[in-house]
């Protein structure tokens, strides 16, 4: 993984997610592999994820995949906020097929018309939280403080219920 010098090295005990910053590509797709296998190990009951496209997201590969249908639960909740699927339907098959069989736990929401680099690119809990301040450079933070995760969420929020309407539905029923 190649670090910014100037950014200090992302800080954790053994087991825990970082805290501090990060700048490059390859940490950002660990730190959502990490997140998501912790997330189902700790039995995490909320996961918000919001991105223009998803991207560069590791949604599709297995280990992701395994990580998120270890997490899924009856009363567990997933939300995603995304300016287009277009990206994520293409580029992510086991996504979209564990998106397709756990619909009664997950929300999608589309803000198409809004510019996309002002949809937050996040991954949040109420455990850590991911923000990518820079998604074209992979620069941003992570940590557990109370006051990140507040913050975050209430973004979140503001996208999620004013700025936004349904989107990627799990099937497309044709008439």
């Amino acid at each position: 993984m190649t670090q910014d010098p100037s950014t200090p090295p992302l800080a954790a005990s053994p087991g825990e997610l970082p805290s501090g910053r990060f700048a490059s590509r390859e940490t950002f797709i660990q730190l959502v592999r990490d997140a998501l296998a912790t997330a189902a190990r700790e039995g995490w009951g909320e996961i918000v994820l919001s991105d223009a496209n998803f991207h560069d997201w590791p949604l599709g590969e297995r280990a992701v995949a395994e990580s998120l249908q270890a997490w899924a639960k009856t009363g567990r909740r997933f939300t995603m906020l995304a300016g287009s699927y277009d990206d994520l339907i293409r580029r992510h098959a086991r996504f979209v097929r564990w998106r397709g069989t756990w619909d009664h736990i997950i929300t999608c929401r589309r803000a198409g018309s809004a510019d996309p680099l002002d949809i937050p690119s996040v991954l949040w809990s109420p455990q850590w939280v991911m923000h990518r301040l820079d998604p074209e450079r992979c620069v941003g933070v992570t940590g557990s403080e109370p006051d990140r995760r507040v913050l975050v969420r209430e973004t979140l929020n503001e996208w999620l219920q004013g700025k936004s309407a349904p989107g990627f539905p799990a099937s497309t029923l044709g008439l």
